[in-house]
Protein backbone atom coordinates (compact mmCIF):
# COMPACT_ATOMS: atom_id res chain seq x y z
CA UNK A 1 0.00 0.00 0.00
CA UNK A 2 0.98 3.43 -0.81
CA UNK A 3 2.33 5.75 2.13
CA UNK A 4 2.49 9.53 1.80
CA UNK A 5 4.58 11.63 3.25
CA UNK A 6 5.28 15.09 2.76
CA UNK A 7 7.30 17.39 0.65
CA UNK A 8 9.53 20.20 3.07
CA UNK A 9 12.61 22.08 1.59
CA UNK A 10 12.37 20.21 -1.89
CA UNK A 11 12.48 17.38 -0.43
CA UNK A 12 9.68 13.88 0.23
CA UNK A 13 10.37 13.33 3.99
CA UNK A 14 8.26 10.38 5.39
CA UNK A 15 6.23 11.37 8.77
CA UNK A 16 8.09 10.93 11.98
CA UNK A 17 5.06 11.19 14.21
CA UNK A 18 3.91 7.94 13.70
CA UNK A 19 -0.13 8.49 12.88
CA UNK A 20 -1.45 8.12 9.85
CA UNK A 21 -5.06 8.52 8.25
CA UNK A 22 -6.45 6.61 5.51
CA UNK A 23 -7.00 8.00 1.83
CA UNK A 24 -10.09 5.79 0.47
CA UNK A 25 -11.04 5.68 -3.11
CA UNK A 26 -14.89 7.11 -2.96
CA UNK A 27 -16.18 5.47 -6.01
CA UNK A 28 -15.29 2.19 -4.38
CA UNK A 29 -14.63 2.69 -0.53
CA UNK A 30 -11.49 1.10 -0.42
CA UNK A 31 -8.03 2.21 1.37
CA UNK A 32 -6.24 2.98 -1.61
CA UNK A 33 -3.49 4.94 0.50
CA UNK A 34 -2.17 5.82 3.90
CA UNK A 35 -0.92 9.64 4.42
CA UNK A 36 1.34 10.51 7.60
CA UNK A 37 -0.03 13.04 10.01
CA UNK A 38 2.68 15.94 10.41
CA UNK A 39 3.99 16.07 14.29
CA UNK A 40 4.32 19.48 15.05
CA UNK A 41 8.33 20.02 14.35
CA UNK A 42 7.71 19.08 11.02
CA UNK A 43 5.14 21.28 11.02
CA UNK A 44 7.60 23.99 12.16
CA UNK A 45 10.17 22.56 9.32
CA UNK A 46 7.89 23.46 6.91
CA UNK A 47 6.87 26.94 7.50
CA UNK A 48 10.33 27.89 8.56
CA UNK A 49 11.29 26.66 5.19
CA UNK A 50 9.08 28.44 3.53
CA UNK A 51 9.57 31.68 5.24
CA UNK A 52 13.20 31.12 4.75
CA UNK A 53 12.84 30.67 0.72
CA UNK A 54 10.32 33.82 0.47
CA UNK A 55 12.97 36.60 0.32
CA UNK A 56 14.77 35.29 -2.62
CA UNK A 57 11.56 34.83 -4.30
CA UNK A 58 10.25 37.86 -3.55
CA UNK A 59 13.93 39.44 -5.06
CA UNK A 60 13.73 37.16 -7.83
CA UNK A 61 12.58 39.93 -11.03
CA UNK A 62 9.32 39.19 -12.74
CA UNK A 63 10.53 37.93 -15.87
CA UNK A 64 12.17 35.09 -14.19
CA UNK A 65 9.11 33.84 -12.20
CA UNK A 66 7.33 34.63 -14.77
CA UNK A 67 9.50 31.98 -16.42
CA UNK A 68 8.86 29.34 -13.43
CA UNK A 69 5.24 29.71 -13.64
CA UNK A 70 5.27 28.67 -17.56
CA UNK A 71 7.60 25.77 -16.89
CA UNK A 72 4.80 24.73 -14.46
CA UNK A 73 2.11 25.49 -17.18
CA UNK A 74 4.41 23.14 -19.55
CA UNK A 75 4.17 20.39 -16.40
CA UNK A 76 0.71 20.78 -15.78
CA UNK A 77 -0.10 20.46 -19.61
CA UNK A 78 2.66 17.22 -19.93
CA UNK A 79 1.04 15.35 -16.86
CA UNK A 80 -2.70 16.04 -17.56
CA UNK A 81 -3.24 12.36 -17.94
CA UNK A 82 -1.56 11.43 -14.93
CA UNK A 83 -3.31 14.56 -12.59
CA UNK A 84 -6.39 13.42 -13.90
CA UNK A 85 -6.37 9.99 -12.96
CA UNK A 86 -5.13 11.14 -9.44
CA UNK A 87 -8.21 13.22 -8.97
CA UNK A 88 -10.06 10.26 -10.54
CA UNK A 89 -8.69 8.20 -7.89
CA UNK A 90 -8.82 10.46 -4.57
CA UNK A 91 -12.13 12.61 -5.65
CA UNK A 92 -14.05 9.54 -7.16
CA UNK A 93 -14.55 12.26 -10.31
CA UNK A 94 -14.90 10.37 -14.06
CA UNK A 95 -11.97 10.60 -16.14
CA UNK A 96 -13.54 13.26 -18.52
CA UNK A 97 -14.42 16.14 -15.10
CA UNK A 98 -11.41 14.73 -13.44
CA UNK A 99 -9.72 16.21 -17.14
CA UNK A 100 -11.26 19.12 -16.79
CA UNK A 101 -10.63 19.90 -13.09
CA UNK A 102 -6.94 19.18 -14.13
CA UNK A 103 -6.76 21.82 -16.66
CA UNK A 104 -8.80 24.85 -14.74
CA UNK A 105 -5.27 25.70 -12.94
CA UNK A 106 -3.78 26.42 -16.36
CA UNK A 107 -5.38 29.46 -17.57
CA UNK A 108 -4.75 31.00 -14.71
CA UNK A 109 -1.08 30.65 -14.22
CA UNK A 110 -0.59 31.23 -18.02
CA UNK A 111 -2.33 34.71 -17.63
CA UNK A 112 -0.14 35.33 -14.47
CA UNK A 113 2.87 34.60 -16.51
CA UNK A 114 1.70 38.02 -19.09
CA UNK A 115 1.90 40.24 -16.11
CA UNK A 116 5.61 40.78 -16.02
CA UNK A 117 5.66 41.83 -19.71
CA UNK A 118 2.76 44.70 -19.40
CA UNK A 119 4.66 45.69 -16.55
CA UNK A 120 7.34 46.66 -19.06
CA UNK A 121 5.25 49.24 -20.37
CA UNK A 122 3.19 50.17 -17.58
CA UNK A 123 4.09 50.31 -13.97
CA UNK A 124 1.61 47.79 -11.22
CA UNK A 125 1.08 49.04 -7.27
CA UNK A 126 2.56 47.26 -4.96
CA UNK A 127 0.27 45.06 -3.10
CA UNK A 128 -0.56 46.99 0.29
CA UNK A 129 0.15 43.17 1.88
CA UNK A 130 3.86 42.67 0.15
CA UNK A 131 6.15 41.94 2.27
CA UNK A 132 8.95 42.00 -0.16
CA UNK A 133 9.29 45.69 0.03
CA UNK A 134 10.02 47.99 3.59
Amino acid sequence: MQTIGHFIGGKLVEGTSGRFADVYNPATGEVQAKVALASKAEMDAAVANAAAAQPAWAATNPQRRARVLMKFVDLLHRDMDKLAEALSREHGKTLPDAKGEASSPKAPARASTSIPCASRWASLPASPRSTSRP
